[in-house]
């Protein structure tokens, strides 16, 4: 069996998959200051209400775009899994895609697992809005070329920031208002949370299609996807897993390379 571990600024979700199957999956918050040890004190019950051990598994996947938290999750995949992680981004590990961008490096590993399962399962060029700690908006050609994207603070952030700034304002919940108009401060901060987002998601997804200047398919996937995805026509398809199912296709592809950590 395979972990696929998915690490964000915000949470990071460890999935067991066999074969295309996704088995297991669970989301932890994100700590630099985790140890090998303690993400094997956190996964080892997790494993064993699904009836599996560490020894079930047998090679592992790693896409992080927190830098700090990598040595560890190695660490732990070396000392507990005794295999060693194909972790994307590092340069033997070959996506199966071009990266059509000024600088092909700076790209977040996710955002490229994204293209990956993206293309794979849709036809045609697509859209990836991808809602996490920031949202972003992922352009994939025809041919499942990475072409570049935008970056907008997502919408937690955008709320901690309008209670960090301004002094009389409460720290809230994000959620969808029944009105635009508010009759207090914590719903009319609400809509403009929830429908201010919305109107960002709905009038990038219309700018990037124009200047594409070809029919485009928007995926939605991240944590808060599901909250935006009723309610807007710009988004075509909600895909919670695209992540997970990318880290296993750019696993198999990968496959040879998998093996024993150095002794």
């Amino acid at each position: 069996m395979l972990l696929a571990i998915d690490a964000g600024n915000t949470n990071i979700v460890f999935a067991i998959c066999e074969g295309d199957a996704i088995r297991a999956q669970w989301r932890a918050v994100t700590e630099t200051t985790r140890t090998a040890d303690e993400y094997a004190v956190l996964l080892k019950p997790l494993l064993e209400f699904q009836g599996l051990s560490f020894g079930d598994i047998d090679a592992a996947i790693i896409a992080t775009v927190v830098p700090a938290a990598l040595f560890d999750l190695r660490q732990f995949c070396r000392r507990y899994l005794n295999c060693e992680p194909l972790v994307v981004g590092d340069p033997n590990v070959d996506l199966g895609i071009g990266v059509h961008t000024d600088r092909p490096q700076a790209v977040g590993a996710d955002r490229l697992v994204n293209t990956v399962a993206a293309h794979a399962a849709y036809k045609g060029a697509l859209i990836i809005v991808d809602f996490g700690t920031a949202t972003t908006f992922d352009i994939v050609a025809e041919n499942g070329d990475y072409e570049g994207g935008v970056i907008a603070p997502g919408p937690n952030l955008s709320a901690e920031a309008l209670h960090q700034a301004a002094a009389m304002l409460p720290r809230v919940g994000l959620q969808r208002t029944q009105s635009v108009i508010g009759k207090d401060t914590v719903p009319a901060m609400q809509s403009g949370l929830y429908w201010g987002y919305l109107g960002l998601i709905e009038g990038l997804v219309a700018r990037i299609k124009e200047e594409f200047g070809k029919p485009m398919t928007v995926i939605g996937t991240g944590g808060l996807a599901n909250l935006f995805y009723r309610q807007t026509t710009a988004i075509d398809h909600l895909d919670p897993d695209l992540t997970i199912r990318g880290l296993v296709l750019i696993h198999a592809r990968n496959a040879h390379q998998c093996g024993k950590p150095a002794a």
